[in-house]
């Protein structure tokens, strides 16, 4: 989804990873600039303006400008990007050039709405098998997510990527009856039995223990 968001950013000279904590210690954070048949651009980034725009509700398909000093201000997404497996702040960022006529292949969260009369009047459990489907747009089209009702679901029912609800230039790409989710069974684990001691007939003499005569066969070998 296009977004007023504007990024500030500076032209990277130095590579490598001294140059890399270099940045981060002063506050920012190495970027790759690249797409629309143009080369690719090293460029340093505010790790805040980065993570605010991960944590929106359009989260990484959101479009933004991204204003380099002294140079071009373009509409870029997010493609890919590290985190400190620790800390959990961002660490690298790559950004692409979009091109707002040209159709986007992005992946939108699917959420569900409403309760299952099923779950009601059956007892059943609803399962989610998919969190997001991959569509095919233009770039402002991109959608925040899709809803899919489930109310009406009963055991045995679900609701299918065919189902979500598409509009504009918007093509599912997702094959048609991935299951987004469905109504199951509510499964309660028992213990399985322990398996029944094997008894005697009645009357009959209780069982020997089997003695191994051991020394007796080595006399008889010798």
């Amino acid at each position: 989804m296009r977004t007023n968001i504007n990024v500030a950013a500076q032209i990277r000279e130095g590579r490598g990873k001294n140059e890399a904590r270099r940045l981060r210690v002063s506050g920012s954070i190495p970027a790759v600039l690249y797409g629309s048949g143009q080369q690719a651009v090293a460029l340093a980034v505010s790790p805040k303006d980065i993570t605010k725009i991960l944590h929106s509700r359009t989260g990484h398909n959101t479009i933004f400008d991204i204003g380099i000093h002294g140079g071009e201000t373009t509409p870029v997404m997010l493609v890919d990007w590290q985190f400190d497996p620790i800390k959990g702040n961002v660490l690298h960022v790559d950004l692409k050039r979009i091109d707002l006529t040209k159709r986007l292949v992005v992946s939108v969260p699917v959420h569900t709405q409403g309760e299952p009369v099923g779950v009601k009047l059956q007892g059943g459990l609803l399962e989610i098998v998919a969190r997001e489907i991959e569509i095919e747009c233009l770039p402002d089209e991109i959608p925040e997510h899709f809803t899919v009702d489930v109310t009406e679901l009963m055991i045995g029912d679900s609701r299918r990527a065919s189902d979500v609800p598409l509009s504009g230039s918007m093509k599912l790409l997702s094959p048609p009856d991935a299951v987004v989710a469905h109504l199951v069974v509510l499964r309660i684990h028992e213990e399985a039995p322990a398996e029944a001691a094997e008894v005697a007939p009645e009357g009959a003499p209780p069982a020997e223990p089997e003695v191994i005569k051991k020394g007796k066969k080595e006399e008889e070998e010798k």
